[in-house]
């Protein structure tokens, strides 16, 4: 693996932080995860202009660009795949122990890993914790994200490979790495940004190319929905079988079914959209 590590190609064991860095000290930074089919990067300008406005809440310097552009180029190009999973990191930096932040600027790492297609179906579970609507890292994607190793783990052991969250109120949130719609009377709904979830990016083409709806929902939601599917970068639009104990038959169901298929063309019709 070749791996970008401020303004320069390095190989895997020579791609190296300082260990003070401050997104490894304290989780000060932010992050985007992209999708890389046969050397192409999908919808790089919004995750691009996402990672610029999760840094800005952090109050990190906007990331150049062009830098990561290049970087991205560089990395897909040094590790050719099929189907990959490419990182964009930008940090705090070298700072000094402790929550204040240094002034030496920030680190960019921008790295590239192979995985498979998802399955189409899949099972979740829900978690006694919760996401707060009103942080001051809400809606940011950051990389202090242990939060959501506790989640998935717990979903892990249940047999699901995502967990989700209600908010502090009890209303659907998000998964640890994904956007969640239901189906109700046949018309698709997702929890608007207020409930706290991340503004995903697939989540916002979904609700664009299918035309879902942002509604205020419970938790309890997913227990009489018709039909559930998440959506992230790797997943794409996929349906959900299993909540918890409850079993939804006949899956993916005739909307997400569609749902699924106009994002697939979309997509395929523009990578960048």
């Amino acid at each position: 693996m070749r791996i970008w590590v401020n303004g320069a190609l390095r190989d895997a064991d020579d791609a190296r932080l300082s260990v003070l860095d401050h997104g490894l000290t304290v989780g000060d930074g932010v992050f985007e995860t992209v999708r890389v089919a046969s050397g192409r990067p999908f919808a790089l300008t919004r995750h691009l202009d996402r990672l610029t406005r999760s840094a800005r809440g952090l109050g990190l310097g906007d990331p150049d660009h062009d830098e990561v552009r290049r970087a991205v180029g560089a990395v897909a190009e040094a590790n050719p795949m099929e189907l990959g999973r490419m990182r964009i990191t930008f940090t705090g930096g070298l700072s000094p122990l402790g929550s204040d932040r240094g002034d030496s600027g920030p680190s960019l790492v921008v790295a590239l890993g192979e995985t498979a297609r998802r399955p189409d179906t899949t099972a979740v579970v829900t978690v006694p914790w919760t996401r707060n609507e009103r942080g001051a890292v809400t809606g940011l994607k950051t990389t202090s994200y242990a939060e959501n190793v506790v989640a998935l783990a717990r979903a892990h052991e249940r047999g699901a490979s995502e967990a989700i969250f209600p908010n502090t109120v009890g209303r659907l949130c998000e998964g640890t790495g994904s956007n969640v719609f239901v189906v109700l009377d046949g018309r698709i709904h997702t929890p608007p940004v207020s409930s706290g979830c991340l503004a995903g990016i697939t989540r916002a083409l979904a609700v664009e190319w299918t035309g879902a709806q942002e509604t205020d929902l419970p938790l309890e939601v997913l227990e009489q929905a018709e039909e559930i599917f998440l959506t992230s970068t790797l997943r794409d639009v996929q349906a959900v079988h299993r909540v918890d104990g409850r079993q939804l038959a006949d899956v993916p169901g005739p909307v997400t079914a569609k749902a699924m298929r106009i994002f697939d063309e979309r997509a395929a019709d523009d990578l960048d959209p």
